[in-house]
């Protein structure tokens, strides 16, 4: 008998934690409302003006308007495409780095950072296919063996596009290789 009223004691514990659980949750979503309602202005937007440019410097501050009456330089309108034209004395802006030596180390060696991850990764998937093709050779139940067989899918899965990485890797190397010999660049800057 006493097991009996200790499981309805607990059933009722539980039972009141709930309710009670519920009940701020509900205080929680009230308030949570009424914050809601009293915010006037959202978030702050950002623009591609607020960015910083690709170069990593701050962005340009927009240009004052011009008042009414105020004499000096007369500022161009931004063009449809939003590009300002160069004022004198600006050099032109080159989006393509330095291609130094160091460039082109960094270049290939990211690559090749990439392929041998890659293979290690391949190499860690094989051997997990392998541990649970040996534990579904050894299960009886079928059950087990359909959760081994779903997790061994998708490690065949998984491994099938790793070694399609390894290849997309493997082709960069080579187009880096060869980017660099038509560039007329030393062949030690890309081993």
């Amino acid at each position: 008998m006493s097991t009996t009223r200790v499981a309805i004691a607990v059933v009722g514990l539980m039972m009141f934690a709930s309710l009670a659980s519920a009940q701020a949750l509900g205080d929680v979503a009230k308030k949570e409302e009424s914050r809601r309602k009293d915010v006037k202005a959202p978030g702050k937007v950002y623009t591609n003006e607020n960015l910083r440019s690709e170069s990593g410097g701050p962005a340009p501050a927009p240009a004052p308007a011009p008042q009414a009456g105020a004499t000096g330089t007369q500022q161009v309108p931004p063009s449809p495409s939003g590009v300002q034209p160069p004022k004198e004395g600006d050099k032109p802006a080159t989006d393509e780095p330095k291609k130094d030596e160091a460039y082109w180390k960094a270049r290939i060696g990211k690559t090749r950072d990439d392929l041998g991850r890659a293979q290690t990764f391949a190499d860690a998937l094989q051997s997990r296919i392998n541990a649970l093709t040996t534990d579904f050779a050894a299960r009886s139940d079928p059950a087990q063996r359909a959760v081994i067989s779903t997790d061994r899918q998708k490690a065949l899965a998984e491994l099938d596009r790793v070694k399609k990485e390894i290849a997309a890797n493997t082709k960069a190397i080579a187009d880096i290789q060869d980017e660099a010999r038509k560039a007329n660049v030393p062949a030690g800057w890309v081993r």
